[in-house]
């Protein structure tokens, strides 16, 4: 009896193994749009090889000195029109403002070898931007990822740095696993954010999504990269919501999620030179912006106080990690306060 138990387990192992396999390699339906270019978008030939999607909004009236860049969170990412509307208003103050979408994300190029992905691509072609802007220095605004990429140029580019902006920031990279333990003041009456693990993981358990992930991490494409981009987008759909204080206010995807972008580059941060020595006596003006229900680990978010000692914390409240959406008002307020303030 428990022989034929054992040669059934098997077989039933076996049978599920098949149709795993079969399903892993038959392309999936590409059921999200793709971003289309704006109006405005325009193009970047970087001496990297990267072909970089911009906006560019010039700055009104008297002109300041140094231009800002808005980094994108991902990786894999893109510049969503919202945050086009919400900071192109910077503008309105002078400055120019550059939004850009990171390599492998958006309107950007795709790279044909997706071991190219890193952050240190990120940030060489950060640094081939802001070369061909001729800028003494700019202003960096960086959200989620962006902020760890903004950190990683300023550590390797401190005299480039006129002030950063960091909102609802990701860890530091390479990161220091043990900061994440530590727990916010409650005076900051942090909340956590909507759970939407579930929904998440049942994309990421797809058979085929399985197999598009192994093999790129083996450094190799088996799907096109509209595939790829596609389950991003879809996966999107659902992870943006606990992005939010009030998921219904979730905004619509415009499919420009990076898929072989956000499954590689993640891989090379155990690889960097850690940043942190480089800015030990930095004075850099920088402003934290946090939404209230942000899922950033505060640990995380209290590394940055740490690192950049000429820091101020701003908490929004309401507003989860994408605060550009639900109070853009205050979020961009907070801004010019800073960049106006410290001018």
């Amino acid at each position: 009896m428990k022989r034929k138990i054992l040669r059934i387990l098997k077989w039933t192992f076996l049978l599920f193994l098949c149709i795993f396999f079969f399903r892993a390699c038959i392309p999936s339906k590409q059921d999200t749009e793709s971003i289309k270019p704006r109006h405005s978008t325009k193009y970047w030939d970087l001496k990297t090889g990267s072909k970089i999607a911009y906006t560019f909004i010039e700055g009104k009236g008297n002109k300041k000195p140094y231009p800002v860049i808005y980094l994108h969170g991902g990786p894999g990412g893109y510049v969503h029109s919202k945050v086009i509307e919400v900071l192109g208003q910077l503008s309105e103050d002078g400055f120019d403002v550059y939004l850009y979408d990171q390599i492998g994300g958006g309107l950007s190029a795709r790279l044909k070898n997706v071991n190219e992905y890193t952050a240190t691509r990120h940030q060489k072609d950060l640094e081939a931007i802001v070369s061909l802007l001729k800028a003494e220095k700019v202003i960096l605004v960086g959200q989620s990822w962006g902020g760890a990429l903004a950190t990683l140029f300023t550590a390797d580019n401190p005299n480039k740095v006129d002030k950063i902006i960091l909102t609802c920031p990701g860890a530091v990279k390479p990161v220091n696993d043990s900061v994440e333990k530590l727990k916010a003041p409650l005076s900051l009456n942090l909340k956590d954010p909507i759970d939407v693990n579930g929904s998440v993981i049942s994309f990421l358990l797809k058979p085929r999504y399985i197999a598009i992930r192994v093999w790129a991490l083996l450094g190799k494409k088996i799907a096109s990269d509209a595939e790829a981009d596609s389950y991003l987008n879809k996966m999107a759909e659902e992870f943006t919501k606990g992005l939010v204080y009030d998921s219904s206010k979730t905004l619509t995807e415009e499919g420009g999620g990076g898929g072989y972008c956000n499954i590689k580059t993640p891989t090379s941060y155990r690889r960097l030179a850690d940043p942190r020595p480089k800015l030990i006596n930095n004075n850099i003006p920088v402003l934290i912006i946090k939404g209230q229900y942000d899922n950033i680990p505060w640990g995380n978010t209290n590394e940055y106080k740490d690192i950049f000692k000429n820091s101020q914390l701003k908490i929004i409240e309401k507003a989860g990690h994408d605060i550009y959406i639900e109070k853009p008002d205050e979020y961009l307020q907070a801004m010019q306060l800073f960049l106006i303030k410290r001018s």
